[in-house]
């Protein structure tokens, strides 16, 4: 059996070899996964050994949606559907739904009630991912369960090695979605998973293993041990969808939206969220900073700079209290700035101490909270401190999410998982941090040093299938309050300006301090002021993950093409800008001394374009 891509480009093969079910990928011809197990465990039947074949349904899929939460506002997604049905040797039937678009492959497992069993547990599933040998990996560790801060982790802030050898993925705890793969420089392909709600687990990447990944439930010892590593599902049911993105080049991996295309709304928006860009204190300014006088501060260089929101951390309910709480969120509102407040989302599943706790891990505590939050005009939260990929972590995200929708709040999680396809299925989710993100360039000399590293390779991989609330544009020279000595910022201000074009997410909160106001140059902070945070359209324009990348946002009829380089030395490039053909632009960029500058230049009629990046330096463009 065989389904293709509407252009005919891509083309998944299924067949049964030996009583297990397998599937396999080619690209233009070309091998892109050879025979690839499927197949999963339950309490109530085997599906991956005596497998039969018993029927396949084709069928075609087309639906257009609006998500302006995305890097694309408008989508038309197409796609050729294949639904399998097999049996096992107890005579339960299992069906894999394949759909197959033109860059992409969805498929998930659809399981009916057998007779009178109506509930199961799937303990374990046999997908796999085989490659051809010479394939090299981008991939990051899942961290041991119950270690880091706290014993927070796992929370999916592992860096990345960039083309490492299939022979080296050994990770003994795997690797988190997604999963970029270099082909040998025939095809790239991103692994990765949608639609997980409180109905499933989420899952990773196995350690290279015999050839192969497969996809792995949680370690037992997460969130302390307690609760199942499977998934308790009612039947019939179905598993979260399995995203496999194929290209040529790297364009359909950056502009891919099969995240969103294959899930739906779980719930209305019960208010129309605003998106929008934040203060945030405790990113450069810490614990210290949970005070009246020092929020009230950075309220002011909320409104100085016209952004929409602050957001204020951790300790507010010990530092300032409810009741003074209520007078900073209406002196905040006549600055026209609205509030996000932290909270810990657990007080059960590890040693995270920070307040306010035990106000979101309860439907009681958490709806009183909210209702308070309501009346005293808090617009947003942010969550912390999961640490877990179970299924009852699972819950906790969506019960999180939806009692907030209840009360008009929106929330960003932090300390936390994968977003899958949330930012459609979840209307006031507005972003997840889970990546190396910029509190650690405060705390960590290494990251520092790898700032842009990592930064090049974000578009490609995490950035690529869900927003990344990442909290960065941080312009102290010095990464502390003094600025005078310290954590030294070892990328340029023209790099921070290119991240908030380059890193998306529909609520950005930005590390300035108040200081900015007198210390940077004025045209770096009328670029933060106009920056947008939400886009109708993404283009990949150039770059390899690990060392460079540049891409294009458009925001109605405004471009801001952005670039950072990761490299030693200065690097020059041909940039093909068809967007920006024959305009006049601003252009925002280092000099060799890494002095950040603007000018204005003109784009050729044929739009192309020579620009050169600093080491640890950046670029934009704007029309």
């Amino acid at each position: 059996m065989s389904v293709s891509s509407p252009s005919g480009d891509l083309t998944l093969n299924v067949l049964i070899k030996s009583g297990t079910a397998f599937y396999s990928v080619t690209y233009k011809g070309g091998i892109v996964l050879e025979d690839s197990p499927l197949g999963l465990i339950t309490n109530a039947g085997d599906f991956t050994t005596n497998m039969n074949f018993v029927n396949s349904t084709p069928a075609k899929v087309e639906e257009t949606y609006n998500q302006t939460k995305i890097k694309q506002s408008q989508v038309s997604y197409k796609a050729n559907t294949l639904n399998c049905v097999f049996s096992n040797a107890k005579q339960q039937k299992i069906a894999v739904l394949f759909q197959v678009s033109n860059n992409n492959i969805a498929f998930r497992y659809e399981l009916p009630a057998w007779g009178d069993t109506k509930v199961c547990v799937v303990s374990e599933e046999k997908t796999g991912f085989k490659f051809p040998s010479s394939t090299t990996t981008f991939l990051s560790p899942m961290m041991r369960p119950m270690t880091g801060f706290a014993r927070t982790a796992p929370s999916y802030e592992s860096g990345y090695e960039a083309d490492a050898p299939l022979s080296k993925t050994t990770s003994s705890e795997g690797y988190v979605f997604p999963g970029l793969f270099n082909l040998a420089n025939k095809a790239w392909v991103l692994l990765s998973e949608t639609g997980v709600s409180s109905l499933y687990t989420a899952s990773h990447l196995s350690a290279y293993k015999n050839g192969i990944y497969t996809v792995e439930y949680p370690n037992p010892k997460q969130n302390n041990g307690f609760g199942s590593s499977g998934a308790q599902i009612s039947l019939p049911g179905v598993t979260p969808w399995r995203t496999i993105t194929v290209g040529e080049t790297l364009k359909p991996i950056v502009e891919t939206t099969i995240p969103f295309d294959v899930v739906k709304p779980l719930y209305k928006p019960s208010q129309e969220y605003k998106m929008g860009r934040g203060s945030w204190s405790w990113i450069v300014w810490q614990d210290n900073s949970m005070n009246y006088e020092d929020q009230v501060k950075y309220i002011d260089l909320a409104a100085a700079m016209k952004f929409e929101y602050i957001l204020i951390d951790a300790w507010w309910d010990d530092r300032i209290g409810y009741e003074k709480m209520k007078e900073l969120i209406q002196y905040a509102k006549s600055k026209n700035v609205e509030v996000f407040l932290w909270y810990n989302s657990n007080g059960t599943v590890n040693d995270a101490f920070q307040t306010p706790l035990n106000k979101m891990n309860t439907a009681i505590a958490r709806k009183n909270e909210m209702k308070w939050l309501k009346e005293a005009g808090v617009k947003g939260l942010k969550v912390d401190f999961f640490g877990g990929d179970k299924q009852e972590t699972m819950k906790l995200y969506e019960d999180i999410l939806s009692d907030a929708n209840d009360y008009g709040l929106m929330i960003v999680f932090h300390g936390a998982t994968l977003p899958r396809g949330w930012e459609k299925m979840y209307p006031n989710f507005v972003g997840s941090e889970a990546v190396v993100a910029s509190e650690m360039l405060i705390f960590s000399q290494d990251v520092r040093e790898k700032e842009a590293y990592f930064a090049s390779l974000h578009p490609f991989i995490r950035n690529a299938v869900g927003s990344m609330e990442f909290g960065g544009v941080l312009l102290n020279k010095y990464l502390n309050k003094g600025n005078t000595k310290g954590q030294l910022r070892l990328t340029t201000d023209a790099f921070q300006l290119a991240t908030a074009v380059l890193f998306q997410n529909p609520v950005q909160m930005f590390g300035l301090t108040p200081n900015n106001l007198e210390d940077v140059p004025a045209f770096e902070l009328d670029f933060l002021r106009n920056v947008p945070t939400t886009w109708d359209e993404t283009v990949f324009i150039d770059g390899y993950p690990g060392k460079y990348s540049v891409l294009a946002r458009r925001q109605k009829q405004k471009w801001y093409v952005a670039g950072v380089n990761a490299e030693k030395t200065a690097k020059v490039l041909k940039l093909k800008l068809p967007m920006l053909a024959g305009q006049t632009i601003t252009m925002y960029n280092d000099k060799a001394d890494k002095e950040t500058y603007t000018s204005n230049l003109k784009v050729s009629k044929n739009g192309q374009l020579s620009i050169t990046i600093q080491p640890n330096g950046g670029f934009v463009l704007t029309n």
